[in-house]
């Protein structure tokens, strides 16, 4: 294809849809005819893809019955498993068995029935860890991958070596369980005949969590070919030739004293899981976990799309929480199994406990299994995140708000929306550009005419304080002009079809070649294309935007690529697809390390993840639409992603296809507001939506809630704080916060940011008021006017202009409530705490500071307080360890107000120690904004410094 063919994004079927293809044939008059021509017949070839691609079409992509290894585990019946453990001992620490299948006739050889290997590790803070794989001694045709990269290394160092075991006869059984120790009152459990491990409380001997309880576990082994065998798998036009024949791993886990389980993203449907499979369940499908792009997909579907992590979650009355990971990269079908699924089946499980039942089903990989005994909610995502690390830390910029659209035109473009932000005073941070800013979607290169001077362009946006952010996709332009393709085909870095040659699919530039980023010699190559001499116009406040990342091929089957395609070390396609993406965004996040030495925190947003995306940057929920529905799905999908340890994570506000009704985009802003990552983006087809566009009034109703963002940023950049240390997301569940309030257990319209604000999304059209639920045992202020409500029932609240947003009874929110541009214009603005006490009058709350940029945290230099309001007198106490010598963190910042709500008493002034001074106490506004007409209890200007212990007693 010629250097001059520019294939745009699709739009439905006109290529003349798009404003920038017609500046390029406009401006590029010299166009040979026969390049048009190419062109056109590459574009024809791909619209047969796109069309299907890009609609929604279930016949597009494989159903469970379409797909052999997903229908094979779903026929079969409870008690299929025949296998036993045997030769247990405990080797390295670890409690290890072979699993035979018992023979009739002990002469008689079948390779498919070679013996497995089982070990159970025990790790620190009630970890097991259970891996099931073929037997190295029998030579399998090949070693099954193990996904690399993704548990932290400091894990094995958390290892409880096994020093014993002790046997038990359970239910009658005639030969031994193997018992090991756990964790504080729990215990391990491999039961030898029938095949099952789980996890029981020591004293009472109750179930947490259970493999193969139910005999559904089926290991496929690796085959060599024969004559007459006939594995191919055909679906549609393509064909997989399955060299090793079928491989697949199904099993059965059970969550006991389970109400509802929760996660295994991503998927556009509520928070609670529900089931797919039995007694008055039709034609469900189990929820799918294979990275895909989806076209406007629809909610209310176990659909998979751009991100998959194979972790579970439980939580109940009874019990409290539990989970379960499975590190697995190839597809993976997960039922969640109804009541009564098994009614014909003679196995007999414990009664007393509420019991959820599902099946696991991966087309390939090995069992490497962790399970998780909680019993608190934050105890389960801390343990997971123990295994795949916590989020990174953000730059306090990624917090504040990103204005994107496909896209921006040029360089003038650029400038004028910068400077509308201003005239409407309206903060943000970043500015992001799309795919058309590239000569001819050759990533790391800029369009000579619609931006011309990248670097002045950025450096511009940099003097008022923001970035820009440019896109980087996975698909390699195959042009001998280009020299990213140059290197990466000289020196053998793309993915190669099932031939061996490098694999040709079609994506935006047209024939396209996909960088092999399994390899760490080729991450570290692509890492180091981030250079300022590589990157020609990049500037220090360029960051980065990874799309596409599947990967997404147009003509491959499903729009991605084939599962027989071969990365390095002859691994196949189908073994680690959904991990694909995940190595692109941590070469690309290492790029960005790269380029600045080591001491800038990289930004990076990626659409497809997958179980340690946490520790590289940012994702998005994808290609979503301009629906009341899709605003109200994008609730439970973040909150889903936070749980199973994605944090950084939002949806495009306003959704990305399609024109949005002014209230539905107000709303939405409303909302995502409070979300971690918080972007305005839309298709190029769309009309443009820049929040000044709608009329004044709906103007200041999206610049409050743009606003309240930035005001909030002290809290949300405490609570990333917190993500990055223990793992515990910014927004949660109600549950996690109130996990003995039933109420809450499957209640996805309300969410918590940290332990301190709960916000009411709302979800319809033309609303006046909004119904919520305060979760009981507390108090909650509004946010706006201050008004306290009980907890424990549904509160109406009035919600005509803005959402309802309160304060939980018993904390202290930091604020900053001076409006500025963007994040830098803050870093010198006082704070103001805003106090809300419970029934005791007391409450609690941090404040994290630091650079806001580089790593020089990690070394001591931050300023972490704690606040404590007990007795009419407020503390301030140093939680900050100490700091490596010379990396102190100073800042002169001041408090210049405290609120306080639900204080009884009226106090006149305060006495601040050890100043020896008083302040002023009068009654002064809740929030500085719009319409607020509040008046609360505040201390103004005690002027006390952030970084200092000191109290004030009010008098």
């Amino acid at each position: 294809m010629s250097s001059e063919c520019l294939l745009p994004k699709p739009t439905h079927i006109s290529i003349l849809k798009n404003p920038y293809y017609d500046h390029h044939t406009t401006d590029r008059s010299t166009m040979k005819s026969v390049v048009v021509l190419h062109c056109f017949l590459g574009f024809i070839l791909l619209l047969s893809h796109l069309n299907s691609v890009y609609s929604w079409k279930k016949e597009e992509f494989r159903n469970c019955n379409q797909t052999p290894f997903c229908k094979r585990a779903r026929s079969r019946k409870p008690q299929h498993c025949n296998l036993i453990a045997t030769d247990v001992i405990i080797a390295d620490g670890d409690l290890t068995a072979k699993l035979i299948t018992p023979k009739e006739n002990p002469h008689e050889e079948d390779s498919s029935s070679n013996p497995l290997i089982l070990s159970l590790s025990v790790y620190e803070n009630g970890i097991l860890r259970m891996k099931i794989d073929e037997d190295p001694s029998q030579n399998p045709p090949k070693k099954r991958f193990e996904v690399p990269d993704v548990i932290v290394p400091e894990f094995e160092s958390k290892k409880l070596w096994l020093q014993r075991y002790t046997k038990q006869v359970i239910h009658g059984d005639s030969a031994d369980s193997f018992v090991v120790y756990l964790f504080d009152g729990y215990e391990a459990v491999l039961r030898s005949d029938p095949l099952e491990v789980f996890v029981r409380e020591q004293t009472s001997g109750k179930r947490v969590l259970s493999f193969n309880s139910h005999g559904l576990f089926d290991f496929e082994q690796l085959r060599v070919k024969k004559e007459g065998d006939d594995w191919e798998e055909r679906f549609r036009s393509h064909t997989d030739s399955r060299p090793y024949g079928p491989q697949s791993i199904s099993f059965d886990m059970s969550f006991y004293g389970a109400d509802f389980v929760y996660g295994i993203p991503e998927h556009a449907t509520s928070l609670t899981l529900k089931p797919t499979k039995g007694p008055g369940i039709e034609e469900s499908e189990p929820y799918r976990l294979f990275n895909l792009d989806v076209f406007e997909y629809i909610h209310e579907s176990p659909f998979g799309l751009y991100g998959s992590i194979p972790f579970m979650l439980s939580h109940g009355r009874t019990r409290g929480t539990s989970g379960f990971f499975w590190l697995n990269a190839a597809e993976m079908q997960i039922d969640v199994l109804g009541s009564g699924w098994d009614a014909e089946s003679s196995i007999m499980l414990p009664s007393d406990q509420n019991r959820i039942d599902t099946l696991w089903m991966s087309e390939a990989g090995i069992v490497d299994t962790f399970f998780f005994i909680g019993p608190k909610p934050k105890d389960v995502v801390k343990q997971y995140a123990s295994v795949t690390g916590t989020s990174a830390m953000p730059q306090l910029f990624a917090t504040g708000y990103h204005q994107c659209r496909w896209n921006y035109r040029d360089e003038e473009d650029v400038k004028n929306v910068d400077s509308k932000f201003d005239e409407h005073d309206i903060p943000y941070d970043v500015l992001w550009l799309d795919i058309e800013h590239t000569d001819g979607k050759r990533y790391f290169t800029w369009d000579k005419v619609l931006f011309p001077n990248p670097e002045e362009m950025q450096k511009d946006l940099a003097s008022r304080g923001r970035r820009m952010v440019t896109i980087v996709d996975p698909h390699i332009k195959r042009d001998e002009n280009y020299h990213i393709h140059k290197e990466a085909s000289k020196n053998g870095y793309y993915v190669k079809d099932a031939s061996g040659k490098d694999y040709d699919g079609w994506c935006w530039p047209g024939s396209s070649s996909y960088i092999d980023m399994v390899n760490p010699e080729i991450r570290s190559w692509w890492a180091d294309k981030f250079a300022y001499t590589q990157y020609l116009g990049s500037t220090p406040s360029l960051y980065i935007w990874n799309d596409m990342n599947e990967p997404s091929v147009f003509n491959g089957p499903e729009v991605t690529m084939p599962r027989d395609a071969l990365h390095y070390g002859n691994i196949e396609h189908r073994e680690l697809h959904n991990a694909y993406g995940y190595y692109f965004h941590m070469a690309t996040s290492d790029g960005l390390l790269k380029r600045e030495g080591g001491n800038d925190r990289p930004f990076v947003l990626s659409r497809a993840f997958f179980p340690g995306t946490q520790r590289y940057g940012t994702v998005w929920t994808g290609d979503n639409t301009a629906t009341w529905e899709q605003l109200r799905v994008s609730v439970p999908m973040i909150l889903t992603l936070g749980l199973t340890g994605i944090t950084f994570s939002g949806a495009d506000v306003g959704g990305f296809f399609g024109n949005p009704d002014t209230e539905l985009l107000v709303r939405w802003y409303q909302v995502a507001a409070y979300l971690p990552f918080f972007r305005g983006h839309a298709h190029h087809d769309t009309k443009r939506r820049e929040p000044w566009l709608f009329g004044e009034h709906n103007t200041e109703l999206m610049r409050d809630a743009i606003r309240v963002r930035y005001t909030l940023l002290p809290y949300f950049y405490t609570l990333f704080r917190e993500a990055n240390v223990s793992g515990v997301p910014v927004t949660r569940p109600l549950w996690m916060e109130f996990p003995d309030d039933e109420a809450t257990f499957n209640n996805d319209e309300a969410f918590m940011v940290g332990n301190g604000l709960l916000v009411q999304g709302v979800y319809t059209e033309h609303a006046k008021d909004a119904t919520v639920y305060l979760p009981k045992d507390h108090t909650w202020y509004d946010l706006r006017s201050g008004t306290a409500y009980k907890g424990g029932k549904m509160q109406k609240i009035e919600a005509s202009d803005a959402i309802p947003v309160f304060q939980r009874s018993g904390t202290i929110i930091p604020r900053k409530d001076r409006f500025r541009r963007s994040t830098v214009q803050m870093e010198n603005d006082p704070y103001t705490l805003v106090i809300a006490v419970n029934s005791l009058g007391e409450a609690e709350g941090e404040l994290y500071i630091d650079d806001g940029k580089s790593y020089e945290f990690k070394k001591g230099a931050y300023i972490h307080r704690r606040f404590i309001f007990s007795d009419g007198k407020l503390t301030s106490v140093n939680l900050a360890t100490s700091a490596s010598e010379g990396t102190n963190f100073l800042s002169d910042c001041t408090i210049e107000r405290i609120i306080l709500l639900g204080h009884s008493s009226k106090p006149k002034s305060a006495q601040i120690e050890p100043s020896n001074h008083a302040a002023e106490v009068e009654l002064g506004p809740l929030q500085i904004q719009s319409g607020a007409r509040s008046s609360v209890l505040t201390i103004r200007k005690p002027n006390v410094r952030v970084s200092d212990d000191w109290s004030i007693k009010l008098l």
